[in-house]
């Protein structure tokens, strides 16, 4: 294994070779009839020709220009670009006059250019006349800022250089602005630069969309241009390519290797036409002109190889910067290249260049070279005095070992300066190597220091670490490899999704070229996934022939910057559905595939996302054959109704098409456009059909028929069903349990001094809850294994440890007593290996089951793999191994039908008393309403038959689990705190007197815990119910307390309020999408009456915690909790905090104060799950 970077070692801190100005002047004036620039033919023009000393002239011309008008170290000059020989003057230029350069491209929108122009503050202007001619003069917003803010000192109305070389600037007053300049272009004018001088001027992306300005220092300009040409073998025989957009780092910052590189070798740099840098015609060029060394971004490698047959054996090395490479881009790029070496570069503009690189040998050399590679291509390892450090993410102190993933910082010389006036940033990204202490380097430099005249622009010595926030970890030959990014996860109806997954399994597809998937917002402002497909052209004949489908005209439509395929691409969409179904959770399958030709690019040469199109509705929409015409005149009524309603709401659906046998939810819905189609539905036909329904029967015949049913006075399904499905499974499920389990005595749990619990569902709210319980406990150390949905262990604790920061819990102590396992509730065995099976076998103790999917209106059968036949397993881990204590997390929503809110009405008005926690639940054996309650009645049940035969543990049921009572911390799923934000989007609230069973999130862990660590004989329902509790009209007037304008009104009020909000949908463009809309059913159907819940004994949970003051905690909290007024205060905070509502503007009680640390509020918005629970 190849030894790993040392973090302490001398990187050569004072290395500075030169400025790259002086280096191209000696290289002008050693050979000055070389060919240094060549503007190829097109059908724009002829072949253009220039020696280094016709550059070397136009641009000393430029720089004396520049210099006698007062600009000097440092100034920044903008230059208003056009890839051509006329930015390499203007750049050479700007630099000899030893001022900063940076870049603008005439492509961007007026008042971006404004912003670059605010955040650069220029003390000059060049423009380049080629870039006026094709992009017209400045606009007037930001001539107007150049005229009124900015104070220059120079413009350069129109640079160009001549065929024959001469420069010309444009004429000011009748003269040109270089007359003057042009006697003085044998020498550049006295400057003077040094190492931590500024050439560059990089823009990266900041907050809130703007851009932020990076410095970068002449130590990196050449400091590896020598090695590079020893290691990559470039010379002055080498010709380059200037490919990539006039404002893309590549330029600015890795122009270092695309322009300056050649200009240090003294080799020649080609410069295609605007219109050969398209698909083909590249690769044609490619051919044609012979190039040896070429630098792109990956999307511009795609253009080079897509669709292309033209071969380029002449070109030895392919530098990639900008993105992630994929393996398959560069088989594309050796089918055609075979010569080629594929270098990967890795880098960022705080970096100042490329700063890593991992080489593939050509397919000539070796053609079986990229075999053992993954997807992507690694990021490899530093370049000469460069180290990549993947350095814990717990602990800084720690460099990570092999295969495990941390954060990748950059240590070298070479870093740019950075943010330009933004020290706080500087401070959060530049860091001091807390590796070593620099004095070292400053002492040793000033014993070498041979007062050379740079050193004027020299700060000595600075051991600097960029932080990158990219996650990557080191492979056994030393090379890092990328794993993604703290913040590439979206979060769409509660579900975290990363948007890098969906796009790697799609070019999985032959017929996928390239593709990007975004979140976009329909009409709805609703957000939804889209993907952005190019597909491959080469097969798509064969797929046609294989379907047995003929091509449809379609030239594309043109949108913006590409073209979309609107129909030709139609008959594809199914099997590209299908094809990430198969790979992929359903929730994270996108709503819609835009084909296009190919995917537009921005200035940067990067995936122009902003610009990827969003076609009307009627665009997308499939005109119906005269076949499906018929069969439309064929449905019935109601089908046609429902059909219609569908279309209004999937983008892109044509009501016609829709057979009877299609499935809602396959044709691009979800469930909240289920809730809206419900309301559209009982709208048109009065027909009151639940959610449920709509699952049970999601095809377009079996939901119409339901409909038809209650229209006609029969009943639905649901209604009629005897035995429900739920029922059945249960029925089976017993007859497969052991017939014996070995339960733990809980002595021998307190006996041990260290034991060890199991708990899935970690990341959830109460999971994080629950492991705060148990790792405060000071009587013993308690060890933690927690299960968590993640693709290894390495990424489960991180994915753990930022949940836990999510809720404000999250210990550095806690790590040594905290470890993880990857797998998944819903396969055998949690998704865990054999070994890690049996590994649970034998060290654990507890065992907590505590995830589940959770989820308003999925089926039973959807949910239950995950929620019961995970109790199962779960069990079974029990019977091996050491006894053990097992407890289950389930809910009060097993109790949710009239048959236990009569009964407890009746028994507390005849004196017998709450719903015991003995009661066999058959009461709920029929009309439980949600998937969810009756994947929690299906396991209650056979926990407690498991207890029945054997097994030792509890069952915990709890109600609405709200926020912390301490903190304030909630979870945004939670139906009451929706209820919250929804009254305040309405301006009301309706008068509901029902009682409401609610407990702050740390009792019912506080719950949790104490019974898993001291459950009663046998397996025991516990419940955790409210002390005292709220009723929902005293609930929702505390937001009048703290000032918020809702008065209360009847429900029937309200509820029409809530109906005319949820109708209006995307209308109203100001308006947020409401709160309770994946409940809108719940809602708007008797909610008083669904939200009456009856009144629970907990006896059991009093012992339990008795139990616990007396084993473990010494403090007794039998006497339980509910949720005051101060503590909804604390909830409202908290949502005010983290932006979930609005402060409230009436002259209310002041919120209380809560504090939410800054990883808190960093992934607040990335955390937590429906019920707060998880996978």
């Amino acid at each position: 294994m190849t030894a790993l970077p040392d973090p302490t070692v001398d990187l050569d801190w004072s290395g500075y070779v030169g400025s790259i100005q002086d280096i191209f002047g000696k290289n002008a004036q050693s050979h000055p009839d070389r060919t240094c620039v060549v503007e190829t033919a097109s059908a724009e023009g002829p072949e253009r020709r220039f020696t280094y000393k016709q550059i070397y002239e136009a641009s000393n011309t430029l720089a004396h220009y520049l210099h006698d008008a007062g600009i000097t170290n440092d100034d920044v000059v903008m230059i208003f670009a056009h890839r051509s020989v006329d930015l390499v003057v203007a750049i050479m230029g700007t630099l000899s006059s030893a001022a900063t350069f940076t870049v603008l491209d005439p492509a961007y929108p007026p008042a971006r250019q404004k912003i670059y122009l605010e955040v650069a503050q220029p003390r000059a202007l060049i423009n380049i006349g080629r870039a006026t001619d094709e992009a017209g003069v400045l606009a007037p917003i930001v001539r107007s800022y150049i005229d009124d803010e900015l104070n220059l000192k120079a413009e350069v109305p129109s640079l160009r250089i001549g065929d024959d070389g001469t420069l010309s600037g444009g004429e000011i007053d009748g003269k040109d602005v270089f007359a003057e300049a042009l006697k003085k272009a044998s020498a550049p004018p006295p400057t003077l630069v040094g190492p931590d001088s500024n050439p560059t001027l990089s823009f990266t992306s900041g907050s809130e969309g703007r851009p932020k300005g990076v410095l970068g220092r002449h130590y990196s300009l050449c400091r590896y241009f020598a090695w590079m040409a020893e290691r990559f073998g470039l010379s002055s025989e080498s010709k380059f390519t200037m490919l990539s957009g006039i404002a893309h780092d590549p330029i600015q910052r890795d122009g270092k290797s695309i322009l300056f590189t050649p200009l240090f070798l003294g080799a020649q740099l080609l410069v295609p036409s605007r219109s050969d840098i398209a698909h083909e015609r590249l690769a044609e060029w490619m051919a044609k002109y012979s190039p040896t060394v070429t630098h792109l971004t990956p999307a511009m490698g795609q253009i080079l190889v897509g669709g292309a047959s033209a071969t380029f054996p002449s070109l030895k090395s392919a530098f990639f910067v900008g993105d992630v490479l994929t393996t398959r881009d560069c088989k594309a790029l050796r089918a055609l290249a075979e010569n080629v070496n594929i270098i990967n570069m890795y880098g960022t503009t705080e970096t100042q260049r490329a700063v890593s690189y991992y080489s593939i040998k050509s397919r000539a050399e070796d053609p079986n070279g990229m075999d053992h590679l993954k997807d992507t291509v690694p990021a490899g390892t530093g370049m000469q005095n460069v180290q990549l450090l993947v350095v814990n993410r717990e602990d800084r102190n720690k460099m990570c070992k092999v295969g495990e993933t941390g954060e990748i910082y950059v240590r070298a010389a070479g870093l740019a300066e950075g943010y330009r006036g933004d020290q706080a940033l500087n401070d959060l990204k530049f860091v001091p190597n807390w590796f070593v202490d620099n004095n070292k380097w400053v002492e040793l430099d000033q014993k070498n220091n041979k007062g050379e005249p740079w050193r004027k622009y020299y700060k000595g010595p600075r051991d600097r670490l960029y932080r990158t926030g990219d996650l990557g970890r080191y492979l056994e030959s030393g090379d890092v490899e990328c794993t993604g990014r703290a913040d590439d996860q979206v979060k769409i109806r509660g579900f975290r999704i990363e948007l890098n997954d969906i796009d790697s399994n799609l070019s999985q597809n032959p017929m996928i070229r390239d593709c990007k998937t975004l979140v976009r917002r329909d009409r709805n402002e609703e957000p939804t996934l889209v993907s952005y497909i190019v597909p491959e052209m080469k097969l798509w004949p064969q797929w046609l022939k294989s379907h047995s489908l003929e091509d449809v005209p379609d030239e594309g439509t043109d949108f913006g910057v590409t073209k979309v395929y609107l129909k030709k691409f139609r008959a594809m969409q199914t099997e590209v559905r299908d094809h990430v179904k198969g790979r992929l959770p359903s929730y994270a399958v996108p709503s819609l595939f835009i084909f296009l030709k190919a995917l537009p690019l921005n200035p940067n040469g990067k995936v122009d996302k902003p610009n990827l199109p969003f076609p009307d509705i009627s665009e997308q929409t499939e005109v119906a054959s005269a076949e499906e015409l018929k069969r439309w005149e064929s449905l019935t009524e109601t089908e046609r109704t429902v059909a219609t309603k569908w279309a209004t709401l999937v983008r892109g659906l044509n009501e016609k098409k829709v057979s009877p046998d299609d499935d809602f939810f396959t044709l691009g819905g979800h469930s909240l456009l289920a809730q809206q189609m419900l309301l559209d539905i009982r709208k048109e036909t009065g027909a009151q059909v639940s959610i449920n329904i709509l699952y049970e029967h999601s095809t377009l015949r079996a939901f119409s028929a339901q409909i038809d049913k209650q229209l006609h006075g029969g009943e639905t399904q649901e209604e009629s069903q005897e035995d429900p499905a739920y029922a059945k499974s249960l029925d089976h499920l017993l007859t497969t349990l052991p017939e014996k389990f070995q339960g733990a005595d809980p002595s021998t749990v307190r006996a041990s001094a260290s034991p060890t619990v199991f708990i899935t569902g970690a990341t959830g709210f109460l999971g994080g809850f629950i492991i705060k319980d148990l790792l405060e406990r000071n009587t013993r150390q308690l060890r933690i294994i927690a299960h968590v949905r993640a693709k290894d262990a390495e990424s489960a604790m991180a994915r753990l440890e930022r949940s836990l920061k999510g809720y404000g819990l999250w210990q550095d102590q806690w790590k040594s007593r905290i470890s993880c396992v990857a797998g998944d509730l819903a396969k055998p065995q949690l998704g865990l290996s054999d070994d890690e099976w049996q590994r649970l076998a034998q060290e654990v103790s507890v065992i907590i089951a505590n995830g589940a999917t959770v989820h308003w209106v999925k089926r039973y059968q959807e949910m239950m793999a995950a929620n019961v036949l995970s109790t199962i397993e779960a069990m079974k881990l029990c019977n091996i191994g050491k006894p053990k204590i097992f407890t289950f997390v389930s809910s009060t929503s097993v109790l949710d039908t009239e048959h236990y809110v009569s009964l407890s009405e009746k028994q507390i008005s005849t004196g017998e008393g709450a719903i015991s926690e003995d009661d066999d639940m058959q009461g709920s054996r029929r009309h439980l309403g949600t998937g969810y309650g009756q994947t929690k009645w299906v396991s209650e049940h056979l926990v407690r038959e498991a207890g029945r035969r054997g097994l030792r543990g509890s069952v915990i049921r709890a109600g609405y689990i709200l926020g912390c009572s301490q903190t304030g911390t909630c979870n945004t799923d939670d139906f009451l705190i929706r209820f919250l934000k929804g009254s305040i989007q309405l301006h009301s609230r309706p008068r509901i007197v029902n009682t409401v069973n609610s407990v702050p999130v740390n009792h019912v862990a506080r719950v949790v815990v104490a019974a898993a660590l001291n459950p009663l004989e046998g397996v025991n329902v516990v419940h955790v119910t409210g002390h005292p509790r709220l009723r929902m009209n005293e609930y929702l007037s505390i937001l009048e307390y703290y000032g918020y304008d809702v008065p209360e009104i009847s429900y029937e009020d309200w509820k029409h309020d809530l109906e005319k909000y949820v109708s209006a949908g995307g209308q109203e463009k100001d308006q947020e999408q409401h709160a309770l809309m994946p409940l809108f059913h719940f809602c708007v159907n008797d909610l008083p009456g669904n939200t009456k819940a009856p009144e629970l004994d907990d006896r059991n949970a009093v012992k339990i915690l008795k139990l616990d003051a007396d084993h473990w905690t010494g403090v007794d909290e039998s006497a339980g909790y509910g949720i005051s007024r101060e503590d909804v205060g604390r909830y409202l905070r908290y949502l005010c905090e983290t932006g979930f509502i609005s402060w409230p503007t009436g002259r209310g009680r002041p919120l209380p104060d809560v504090r939410l640390t800054a990883d808190q509020l960093q992934v607040v918005g990335a955390v937590g799950g429906r019920g707060g629970v998880s996978q």
